[in-house]
């Protein structure tokens, strides 16, 4: 995967992953765009997941990553704008499977539910994967509603 910029944002659940999520990019030398949240304090999902997504739609990012407590609420968000595709992945095929056959340009970590090590190997494993096309993306193309 070409890596433009990663946009990075989660929520107060998914803030200790993102810590992590943060220093794994950092590591690998991937430029970061960090939309918040920046600390364990409550906060509402929507007002992190819309920046992200308005980035992703822009060309500023490329991929984006999201966390929440369960993945959902940053993935619904995420997923109503028309130019994002956010996937949830849990594991290591999933990650791939959402890159490979949906051509997901956001990834989704539920942060209540996966550790750091299983975090790292999503992230290993979303950022080698690779859109299949052919009979996927006749599917992807049909996704968007305009």
């Amino acid at each position: 995967m070409e890596v433009k910029k990663i946009g990075l944002a989660c929520d107060h659940a998914g803030f200790p992953l993102k810590k992590f999520i943060l220093g794994y990019l950092e590591e690998k030398g991937y430029p970061v765009q960090d939309f918040g949240t920046y600390s364990d304090e409550s906060v509402d999902y929507p007002d992190f997941a819309h920046p992200l997504a308005e980035a992703i739609e822009s060309g500023e990012v490329y991929p984006g990553i999201a966390v929440c407590g369960s993945g959902e609420g940053m993935a619904i968000t995420l997923n109503k704008h028309q130019g994002v595709r956010a996937g949830l992945a849990w594991n290591k095929d999933i990650a791939q499977l959402i890159r490979q056959h949906n051509d997901a340009n956001v990834l989704v970590l539920p942060g209540r539910f996966i550790d750091n090590k299983t975090a790292g190997i999503i992230l290993d494993e979303f950022f080698k994967a690779t859109f299949e096309g052919g009979r996927h993306e006749r599917r992807v193309n049909k996704i968007s509603c305009k």
